[in-house]
């Protein structure tokens, strides 16, 4: 743990920023602002600093092409008292080498189950990638996770010194009205988030349900689904109110993913007063825990749950959604944090 002081410098190494826009991304931004108005100097090292290359198979990711040189040079001007690799892309690997040859303390956070999206794509084993991230992670001083089942996981994995850290929501944006009114038959079934095939859509579009399907999103598989599902209003991406208006607007909000660790989605829904049905699966099993009244379902039988999930408590939803502050979660990742020039 840091020690106390009025203002650290903390640096965030990150292979995912801006201008991508997922549940990393809109972390690490908002744990930043969040650390700054507390008196903290905090950067980002992204790959914006970097000449890059397209993600294989998700060119919407860029990867940094040999950063090591660069990154050490800004590591080095910075001057950090703490240092956080967020990704286990090529600057959080050139992080963590820079780190073990110096002797440096550092945290790393798992945000995203690679092992389950390179599967998805080229049908790789989810084991050895696995043990290449359990030897990524082992090397820190903490490895932060959002979720208690994702910890327990990641324990029977193999995976050592875990630390809880979880996540907010801006209530400020995400409120119950206005609501998007969606000229379409009711009750509007949707689904915001990337359109990826690891966020597993098609388990939703392919439920026989009453009313309408909305996906509000951009991504990789967006095309090939419109062709797909002509039926279902897809309105790419939206964002600011426009995108709050649409959680609000709908009846249920249906998270089909299998592989994410938290999902942000799921606070910002019911934040609209918007219920959430969704597979038995880290991160729903999580977050739709609540004794404020019945906010959505979780079965492994989505369309089940879906339905089931039409007779929520649209207040409990945004009650139980005001339990989670950025705030708190800005100060548990400082707790979190340990000195760079720390025990070795």
């Amino acid at each position: 743990m840091l020690p106390p002081a009025p203002s650290h410098r903390i640096l965030i190494v990150t292979d995912a920023w801006k201008p991508q826009v997922n549940g990393v991304v809109r972390t690490l931004t908002t744990v930043v602002e969040e650390l700054r108005a507390m008196g903290h100097v905090a950067e980002v090292i992204g790959p914006d600093r970097f000449r890059t290359v397209p993600c294989p198979t998700y060119p919407d990711i860029s990867l940094s092409l040999l950063p090591r040189r660069r990154l050490v040079r800004l590591i080095e001007a910075f001057k950090p008292d703490a240092l956080h690799i967020a990704t286990e892309g090529p600057l959080g690997l050139a992080a963590r080498r820079w780190a073990k040859s110096t002797g440096f303390a550092f945290t790393t956070a798992f945000h995203t189950r690679f092992a389950e999206y390179i599967k998805a794509r080229t049908g790789i084993p989810v084991r050895p990638i696995y043990a290449w991230m359990r030897r990524f992670h082992g090397a820190s001083h903490g490895t932060m996770v959002a979720t208690q089942s994702l910890r327990d996981e990641l324990h029977t994995r193999g995976f050592r010194n875990i630390r809880s850290w979880s996540r907010g929501v801006d209530l400020d944006q995400f409120k119950p009205s206005p609501r998007e009114e969606w000229d379409l038959p009711r009750p509007i079934f949707i689904y915001i988030g990337r359109v990826a095939v690891e966020k597993n859509i098609g388990a939703f579009l392919d439920l026989d349900l009453p009313g309408s399907k909305v996906v509000v999103g951009g991504g990789p598989q967006l095309a090939s689904l419109r062709r797909e599902y002509p039926g279902v209003t897809f309105t790419g991406p939206r964002y600011g109110e426009a995108l709050a208006r649409a959680y609000a607007g709908a009846d249920v909000f249906v998270f089909p993913s299998l592989t994410d660790t938290f999902g942000l989605v799921l606070l910002e829904s019911l934040a609209c007063g918007t219920p959430v049905a969704a597979f038995p699966v880290t991160g729903p099993k999580d977050v739709l825990t609540s004794s404020s009244g019945k906010i959505g379902s979780v079965s492994t039988d989505l369309r089940a749950a879906a339905l089931d999930a039409l007779t929520a408590d649209r207040h409990a939803c945004r009650e139980h959604a005001e339990k989670y502050s950025w705030r708190a979660c800005a100060e548990i990742f400082l707790s979190h944090l340990v000195p760079l020039m720390g025990p070795r």
